[in-house]
């Protein structure tokens, strides 16, 4: 009899829509502090694919894969034949242009002097005609413009001297940022060119300085700080932890994976860390603002709702609820809640809607 009666006090609790559980916890209101392991991937922090400016034949590769290089160092050496041909005939042609403008400037001088003498001579009535002076300004008006002429081809002739000679330096390739090539596709006496089509002769990648790119989710947008550190490990390295600092965000969501691109700068000066590794970020998740907590078995989850019950003058009163993230024995909570709020901490659906709530001594 009396074991009977021990198992029939939990069920009439249950029909009364009493808590056996006595125990009451306040709804607190804190900040977000706690990190979330991300996946990224490391960038170089400047790459570049090198191809030849001008038509010609790989003569000499001065560095190959792995060679670390200084921004103005001779990487390749190329040759045109045909170029120093065109210079040639582009120089023949200044001096033909710069010998006819000599002569129509010779002759401009003699028109020049022939007009000047009949002024002069016309000076006395009678001894030169209107006529003929009009001719001779037409003949120095003529020298003038074949002079102008002259001049603007041999500039014309220069100018294309000066062009093909500057083409000549792009038989020279250097390196445009300190580096490390990262793969020579090119060899002495291969025919390169500027056609889209040609393949790059070199890679080089600046690896003293990296871009870590983290993709963080939609609902943790919200806490990016510039500027922050953020510490990350990668797979080769197990037991070391790296930082960067947030550098750049996107401000645009991928379609795709609704994440945000954001990048870290970190410096690499020991070369332990390389482009195309896959670090491990301790991305840190904060809240712009205070968030509600309330312990993790106070929230109750059926089929139809989640809520919590909360004590309101005496009676059990759910209230529903959204859960965000979890922090040790404390759930993050959206709903119709203010902190100081007191809810049962061991709740459960037994524990109807408007029960009396009793706080009752724990058994001994």
């Amino acid at each position: 009899m009396m074991r009977l009666k021990i198992l029939l006090i939990p069920a009439l609790y249950a029909s009364l829509g009493w808590s056996q559980t006595s125990d009451l916890a306040p709804i607190v209101s804190k900040t977000v502090s706690q990190t979330v392991d991300l996946p990224a991937e490391i960038w170089p922090y400047l790459t570049v694919s090198l191809h030849a400016k001008v038509a010609g034949y790989v003569e000499r590769v001065l560095v190959d894969r792995g060679s670390v290089v200084k921004e103005g160092e001779m990487l390749i050496e190329l040759t045109a034949p045909e170029m120093q041909a065109q210079i040639a005939e582009a120089e023949s042609k200044v001096q033909a242009a710069e010998a006819d403008r000599l002569q129509a400037e010779a002759q401009l001088a003699a028109a020049q002097s022939t007009n000047q003498r009949m002024a002069e001579a016309a000076k006395t009535p009678g001894v030169v005609a209107g006529n003929d002076l009009t001719l001779a300004q037409k003949q120095v008006d003529a020298a003038e413009a074949v002079v102008n002429s002259r001049q603007k081809a041999s500039a014309a002739a220069q100018s294309a001297v000066n062009a093909l000679q500057a083409m000549l330096a792009y038989l020279k390739i250097a390196a445009p940022f300190d580096g490390v090539v990262t793969d020579r596709l090119v060899h002495p006496g291969a025919l390169v060119g500027p056609g889209g089509g040609d393949p790059a002769l070199l890679v080089i990648q600046q690896v003293s300085h990296l871009r870590v790119v983290v993709p963080v989710p939609e609902a943790d947008v919200g806490g990016i700080i510039p500027g922050a550190r953020v510490a990350f490990g990668v797979p080769a390295f197990p037991r070391r932890t790296f930082s960067g600092t947030i550098a750049r965000i996107a401000h645009a969501l991928d379609q795709k994976t609704r994440t945000m691109s954001v990048e870290l700068d970190v410096m690499n000066g020991d070369g332990a860390l390389a482009p195309g590794m896959y670090p491990s970020v301790k991305w840190p998740v904060r809240s712009p603002r205070a968030q509600l907590w309330a312990p993790k078995s106070s929230v109750v989850t059926t089929t139809e709702r989640t809520f919590v019950i909360r004590n309101h003058s005496g009676r059990a009163e759910w209230v529903d609820v959204k859960k965000g993230v979890t922090e040790g024995d404390l759930v993050e909570v959206i709903g119709d809640l203010k902190p100081g709020d007191m809810v049962v901490r061991r709740a459960t659906d037994e524990i109807r809607e408007g029960a009396p709530i009793r706080v009752a001594a724990k058994p001994k």
